[in-house]
């Protein structure tokens, strides 16, 4: 039995739905799946706690000795990276005197934000879905906001102050490594290899049958209208997800030298 595990959002739950319910063909492997946000994830695997998970790039420059990362089911590309948002304009030079909301530490958002402002240090971590609230309420000057927030902050009267990931393309000239799907190096190599090419036939039936994965989306997607469920599928699901390719695993690695130039992971 795989112990799996991935989050509740519409492009996780998207591409997984073909493997959890067995619409494809699963080499006679079994799955017992949980869905959590996406740092509880992070720390799940930081403790080995799944033999196949979703994780943030971030926290992936961690686990490289104990997991391997798939092919596919990445959430990777251009335009998709996290925001800077608050309830009013603030000057570059302000940044690292403000207190700012983070998605979890080992969230790539949180990379990206070190790598703009490396000198910010008053930084509350907390569940993604709670960061436009707390920046609403006043319990901090800006947040980082990812997921369907990206869609919503400007309805509710919030300003953008710096597109993390337009920063990261501008800086490295490379697509964005947000998320992927790793698996436990200690499988052996023939299961993760079943793995990598499950997830790739994973991927390839939702691009394929859209209509068909869609209720397993709705039923997760926590309220989230149709529109923004759509937009947030149509924004992390893309090539680099059904195979990384040349570009993507380039990325990665442009992620994880930048990251130690910077002298942000040891």
């Amino acid at each position: 039995m795989i112990q799996l595990a991935f989050s509740p959002c519409p492009n996780d739950t998207f591409i997984f739905d073909a493997l959890v319910h067995g619409k494809i063909d699963l080499e006679g492997l079994e799955f017992d799946f949980r869905m959590e946000d996406v740092e509880t994830l992070n720390n799940m695997a930081l403790k080995g706690q799944a033999d196949m998970i979703k994780v943030s790039y971030h926290a992936y420059l961690y686990l490289q000795r104990s997991y391997a990362l798939l092919q596919s089911g990445s959430a990777l590309g251009r335009g998709n990276g996290p925001l800077l948002i608050a309830r009013k304009n603030f000057s570059h030079e302000e940044i690292p005197f403000l207190t700012v909301a983070i998605p979890g530490e080992y969230t790539t958002a949180h990379l990206l934000f070190r790598l703009a402002y490396p000198e910010a240090a008053l930084k509350r971590f907390m569940v993604f879905s709670q960061v436009e609230d707390a920046v609403l309420n006043n319990a901090v000057d800006l947040g980082v906001i990812i997921h369907e927030n990206r869609f919503t902050y400007g309805d509710k009267g919030l300003t953008k102050i710096l597109d993390l990931g337009e920063y990261w393309e501008s800086l490295t000239r490379s697509p964005i490594p947000l998320g992927g799907i790793v698996a436990k190096k200690s499988l052996g190599y023939e299961i993760i290899n079943k793995l990598n090419r499950i997830m790739h036939r994973s991927v390839e039936y939702a691009m394929l049958n859209g209509p068909d994965v869609m209720p397993f989306v709705r039923t997760n997607a926590q309220e989230m209208n149709e529109d923004v469920m759509m937009k947030h599928i149509g924004l992390y699901v893309n090539e680099f997800t059904l195979e990384l390719g040349k570009e993507g695993t380039s990325a990665v690695t442009i992620l994880m030298e930048t990251a130690r130039e910077k002298k942000l992971i040891s």
